[in-house]
């Protein structure tokens, strides 16, 4: 029996293959640049590429690709091969420097929001040395950056190290002023756990729907859900557990450290969550793990929906963002400290986020908008549209002595005039944990509860990143002002408390109440939808803070803002033209041929007895015919709402009319459909039904 250790990242170029196989210069050199950001000298860059091909080529590789992470959501790869041509008219191997370090791929095609015309086709990636090269099948895959001719990013993964630079810069600022002038870099880490449903790939064949929009639009509620909570951490099924088994096994050769694995809530709904790594490296393996997620359930005769919401009913699929924050040297900044010092550094580096979180909640939100978490958000098993913060009984005990200057009454009473009197050692786990909240404290880290399961969590932690950064640098700029540093700094915490504690709130997420409390008593955003939200990406303040940090240019956050409404609207029209045609060509003609049917066999009874009454057959015509009725007028509606949108003006325009019109038109439609399958028999129902869906993996 083969031992993790003993496989784990065989395909990846990292740290232990670099010391193997490059000189100790070449490797100090490197590391500088890794751990550092020191410019890249050509020729250490040669060397390292020659190593990383010969590498590559003993492990089986034939081609290299610049791996990177374009505005779709998903990733990207052009393939060139190794060989170059000889001149005894055979090939060698090659792998330059130049070609390690930079790639052009076509620009054209990706969405761009208007940055690039369709005939200005030139693009470039550039390697990220942070994110280990790793081989998948025969090609080596080198994580890169992609921007435009003109310089302006077209991917995900420039603007996020551009956010944990800008974090970087103002967090060292700080930790500078509380005498740690050893700290050279500060990293924020991130552990997504990711949820996911599995379906026999037979069932996902005969749906259109799923296999066009990787959600169910259509599905009555079967006569057993996840009512009996009988499937959450049940006892994995052979089926699943012999998937689960495969995935890790491909996760960990990739150096990805896939750790817990359960089955979740809904039937079929299971969860993989990695140990915590940087940002910019969870991000490369989340979208790597979604996409082995899916290949090996190929495999196995399966196939992992990603959707956030691929069941109505039932549980729906989120991705929890655990981001914390740590100097080099694994100091956890959001760990409480030992000494009256280390504890304010904490408490500031916890005001920060709160006042991050709370002005710029429209950023946060934005973050994780998507047509599919939309449908997600506010149901009952996620956080609802209103960002909030939980912090827990004690430490929520411990903001509130500071803002009212009172003795903290916890396990001793304790003075809170931070850095002179003594603060209490805070633990953690001393109050429990709330999964209804959006952005909750959780000992060490916050957990961002509202990303959707298909997302890439890019988004997120640059929003996040950039505005804790700002907070920080609001915060810095007054102490390398301050004559007296302790009291400026114990002001501007208890101030921070004040202005910013109406977006803390440790009760019930799900609570109906809470919503009404949070929008016309505290002043919360309430954005429900994408079109909502998404626009005020272009708010002057959040402009303004997100170039300032050089995260992202005007020119960038304009495009960023044109693609997701313009991926929004193009998510709902599929979803629509595949309602209509499913309506048409499959449900309206199965209810047609049992209306038939039931028709027929009132008949022949009668035939055989006049005085039979066929009274179950009667209503059951009766009440279908007028389902067929209404299933034909609400497919018309939403032929005729879907058509409208060609009067839009601008994407704007477009998604308010899907919010407004076209999903309440779909909604009509499905609720007659549905309703027709639960009276219509099952041999004659076109596709496999929740209860197929729900309870098909063995």
């Amino acid at each position: 029996m083969k031992k993790v250790s003993d496989f784990f990242g065989c395909k990846v170029f990292d740290d232990r293959v670099m010391k193997a196989n490059l000189s100790a210069e070449v490797y100090q050199s490197l590391r500088k640049t890794i751990d550092e950001g020191a410019k890249l000298d050509i020729g250490v860059a040669n060397a390292v590429a020659a190593a990383m091909k010969d590498w590559a080529v003993d492990h089986g590789a034939t081609h290299y690709t610049h791996w990177f992470q374009p505005l779709t959501g998903v990733t990207a790869e052009k393939h060139d091969s190794f060989i170059s041509p000889s001149p005894d008219g055979g090939v060698i191997m090659e792998f330059s420097g130049k070609e390690l370090i930079k790639g052009e791929p076509d620009a054209s095609s990706f969405p761009s929001g208007g940055l690039r015309a369709t005939f200005e086709a030139r693009g470039y990636t550039a390697w990220d040395p942070t994110s280990y090269a790793f081989i998948k099948g025969n090609t080596l895959c080198i994580p890169t950056a992609f921007c435009s001719y003109g310089g302006e990013a077209l991917d995900k993964k420039t603007p996020l190290l551009r956010s944990m630079e800008a974090l970087n810069k103002q967090a060292i600022r700080i930790l500078h002023l509380f005498g740690n002038d050893d700290v050279k870099c500060v990293r924020t880490s991130v552990g997504p756990e990711q949820e996911y449903f599995l379906i026999t790939k037979e069932m996902y064949e005969q749906r259109r729907d799923l296999r066009f929009t990787g959600r169910t639009l259509f599905g009555a509620k079967p006569p057993k859900g996840q009512e009996m909570d009988d499937h959450y951490f049940g006892v994995i099924k052979p089926r699943v557990a012999a998937y689960m088994e495969e995935l890790n096994e491909e996760l960990w050769k990739l150096g990805i450290l896939a750790k817990t694995e359960h089955n979740e809530v809904a039937p079929a709904q299971h969860e993989l969550a990695p140990v915590y790594t940087t940002t910019n490296i969870a991000t490369d393996h989340n979208q790597l793990t979604m996409e082995i997620m899916q290949k090996v359930a190929a495999k196995h005769g399966l196939v992992c929906l990603l959707h956030e919401k691929p069941f109505a009913g039932v549980n729906g699929s989120g991705k929890h963002n655990n981001w914390s924050l740590t100097a080099d040297g694994g100091v956890n900044l959001l760990s409480p400290g030992e000494t009256p010092y280390e504890n304010a550094q904490f408490l500031l580096f916890l005001c920060a986020v709160i006042k991050a979180v709370d002005d710029y909640q429209d950023l946060l939100r934005l973050s994780v908008a998507t047509a599919g978490n939309d449908h997600r958000l506010g149901a009952n098993e996620a956080p609802p549209a209103v960002i909030s913060i939980f912090l827990g009984e004690e430490l929520n005990a411990v903001l509130e002595a500071i803002e009212t200057g009172t003795p903290y009454a916890g396990t001793e009473k304790t003075q809170m005039k931070l850095g002179v009197d003594v603060l209490p050692k805070f633990n953690r786990d001393t109050t429990d944990r709330n999964r209804t909240s959006p952005f909750a404290f959780t000992g060490n880290k916050f957990e961002f509860r509202m990303l959707g399961s298909s997302n890439s969590i890019a988004c997120a932690n640059i929003m996040l990143n950039s505005a804790v950064a700002e907070s920080l640098k609001i915060y810095a700029d007054r102490l390398e002002k301050a004559e007296n540093f302790e009291d400026v700094l114990h002001e501007m915490i208890r101030r921070t408390i004040k202005d910013h504690k109406h977006v803390i709130f440790n009760g019930n997420g799900y609570d109906d109440t809470w919503i009404q409390e949070a929008v016309e008593k505290r002043g919360l955003l309430n954005y429900r939808t994408t079109p909502d939200c998404m626009p005020h990406l272009l708010d002057e303040k959040n402009v303004r803070m997100l170039t300032s940090h050089k995260v992202f240019s005007e020119a960038e956050l304009k495009s960023r803002c044109e693609i997701m409404l313009e991926n929004y609207c193009k998510t709902v029209l599929i979803e629509a033209n595949t309602m209509i045609d499913m309506a048409k060509t499959e449900i309206a003609p199965a209810v047609s041929a049992y209306v038939l049917e039931l028709a027929n066999t009132a008949a022949a009874k009668k035939a055989v007895d006049d005085s039979i009454s066929c009274g179950y057959e009667t209503k059951l015509v009766k009440n279908l015919a007028g389902l067929e009725e209404q299933i034909a007028i609400r497919t018309e509606e939403l032929e005729k709402a879907v058509m409208k949108l060609q009067d839009a003006e601008d994407v704007e325009a477009e998604s308010y009319m899907i919010r407004d019109v076209v999903l309440e038109k779909m909604s009509d439609l499905r609720a007659a459909c549905d309703e027709a399958e639960t009276m219509t028999a099952k041999k004659y129902w076109p596709f496999p039904t929740y209860g197929d869906l729900l309870f098909g993996v063995k």
